[in-house]
């Protein structure tokens, strides 16, 4: 069941604010392999354009879990005000290139921009974390503002949706990469979210259920009210 974030006096408590959110890869990627290989800018270097993404072994795919929860995340926040662009709103036949992801939140000049992905990490590592830039180079003008957006995701992820954070990449749920085209292009504060290992048994029970995928989506909403509101 989707919940309402707090209200304020006057409003609904987002209202002017605008998120951008980009559900990671696309479950048709792999039927398009030569279009999602071919080289883009990733931020001073060139990067595929896309991958297919992980899944469990059960078949879940990451790129489904990424579109599921970014859809309903888009309606918690829509309910509480704000304007909502996604970087894809249906299964469309490939993509959209990971420039083009970042370039999406650029022109809506979001507040603060997620990108959701769910990890294919060795099925002995369990967790999540929040991926930001570094306060160096391209990234340096949106880095405090990233760094501030990962710390009120995470700590909203982890109290809501009891998911532990990743025993085996960065450290107390939060990582800093500069290979990550999504980030090194975006002018806006933006994170990305490995929301639970799709390798590892009991994270991907989780990932696969309805319910946990609500409360990720509730969570998520969390963490970007606050950033949002200060």
């Amino acid at each position: 069941m989707a919940f309402a974030l707090g209200a304020r006096a006057g409003g609904l408590p987002l209202a002017g604010k605008v998120v951008a959110i980009d559900p990671g890869h696309n479950p048709n990627n792999w039927k398009h392999l030569a279009q999602i290989d071919k080289p883009v800018p990733a931020g001073g270097f060139l990067k595929a354009c896309d991958t297919t993404g992980t899944e469990s072994a059960n078949g879940y795919t990451e790129a489904a879990f990424n579109f599921d929860v970014a859809t309903r995340l888009a309606h918690i926040l829509k309910a509480a005000g704000a304007t909502v662009v996604l970087t894809r709103t249906a299964h469309t036949p490939w993509g959209p290139c990971i420039n083009q992801r970042a370039a999406i939140g650029n022109r809506a000049h979001a507040d603060a921009a997620i990108s959701i992905h769910a990890d294919g990490a060795p099925p002995d590592g369990r967790g999540f974390d929040v991926i930001y830039p570094p306060d160096t180079g391209i990234t340096r003008r949106i880095a405090t503002a990233s760094k501030r957006l990962a710390v009120d995701v995470r700590n909203a992820y982890a109290a809501d949706t009891a998911m532990p954070t990743a025993t085996y990449v960065g450290r107390n749920g939060l990582d800093v990469r500069t290979d990550l085209g999504g980030l090194n292009l975006s002018t806006v504060p933006k994170v990305f979210i490995e929301s639970g290992n799709m390798h590892n048994p009991t994270d991907a029970a989780l990932l696969e259920s309805p319910a946990f995928r609500q409360r990720a989506a509730n969570a998520l909403a969390h963490g970007l009210e606050k950033f949002l509101l200060g």
